[in-house]
């Protein structure tokens, strides 16, 4: 087997690597390539790894394809350029495109590469740099599911949570809902955490309070098994009314302390809907159907697939 591996970045150059310690001792090939030139490839050429002198020359040689890009643009060109993938890329062959990318450009691109008979992957990786030296990155893939059983041992070598999310798409849609939901929780990390400074508590006490308390001791994500995934909202966890109680003191307190709470107050709004809807005595997080409904979507889980995920989950699958 030849593997070909393209985008030697931060995080690229050490997946590359990884991918040379899994499967060069079994006698495969992988070669590289980098828009900056050999220079760039000089740890995985020392290493027994095969420079390759355009994105076609790697499509031509390859079974596997990798790239680690910085973005749609990028994809774009190493696949649609007069010397890309797309031009010389072997019926059959497999690209895996680990780039966070556009779910509207992969899906365009995997028609083109049907047309060659080849299997395009959006293959997006969450980890961080320390994640793609260790090995210890989560890789979702969307495309063909087959294929992707077939190629799952190579992935195997680049990280360890390599899993199968649907279509072509979704695993760029995963990585955006993951990406965006990080980012939207950093803001109102910091918005509240202004509040309580501001209110004369030290930082390090406001975070072990937090620690201690049911968010710390669990994370976010976990929770949406409670009631979110499962549709359900009753009995209560921990009533609508109460909540809206609570996040009416906080933003009176940023008031008082000329702290901007724009998140706090976007959630009131959500929590003063749901009890003008008579919702008070439901679970608090019955909000979270205000929005389902504003995006025209129903998410209710199957109890049993859901247990069967949790399950897995606490296994560390």
């Amino acid at each position: 087997m030849k593997a070909g591996f393209i985008g030697l970045g931060t995080m690229g150059a050490s997946m590359a690597a990884n991918l040379q310690k899994g499967i060069q001792p079994q006698g495969h090939t992988v070669l590289v390539y980098d828009i900056r030139g050999e220079p760039a490839a000089a740890t995985h050429l020392r290493n027994g790894a095969v420079w390759a002198d355009s994105p076609a020359a790697i499509a031509e040689a390859s079974d596997i394809i990798f790239t680690s890009l910085p973005g749609p643009a990028e994809f774009d060109a190493v696949t649609y350029a007069e010397n890309g993938l797309l031009a010389a890329i072997r019926p059959g062959a497999a690209y895996f495109d680990l780039t966070t990318n556009s779910p509207t450009t992969v899906r365009k691109a995997h028609a083109d590469y049907q047309r060659k008979n080849a299997y395009l992957f959006d293959a997006p990786v969450s980890g961080g740099p320390r994640g793609a030296q260790t090995g210890k990155l989560a890789i979702w893939c969307g495309g063909d599911q087959s294929v992707f059983e077939k190629h799952k041992p190579v992935l195997d070598t680049i990280g360890d949570q390599a899993q199968y999310i649907g279509p072509i798409g979704a695993g760029s849609v995963a990585k955006l809902v993951h990406n965006c939901y990080g980012y939207i929780a950093t803001a109102a990390a910091a918005e509240v955490f202004s509040m309580g400074v501001k209110a004369g508590i030290e930082p390090l006490a406001i975070w072990h309070a937090v620690r201690q308390g049911a968010i710390g001791r669990r994370g976010a994500f976990e929770s949406l098994t409670d009631q979110f995934l499962p549709n359900q909202y009753e009995p209560p966890a921990f009533a609508l009314k109460l909540a809206h109680k609570d996040v009416s003191l906080a933003t009176a307190l940023g008031r008082e302390l000329n702290v901007p709470m724009r998140l706090a107050n976007l959630a009131l709004a959500d929590l003063a809907e749901g009890l003008n809807r008579g919702w008070g005595a439901r679970d608090s997080r019955a909000i979270m159907l205000l929005q389902t409904e504003r995006a025209g979507v129903e998410i209710k889980v199957d109890p049993q697939r859901l247990a069967e995920a949790i399950e897995n989950r606490a296994k560390g699958g």
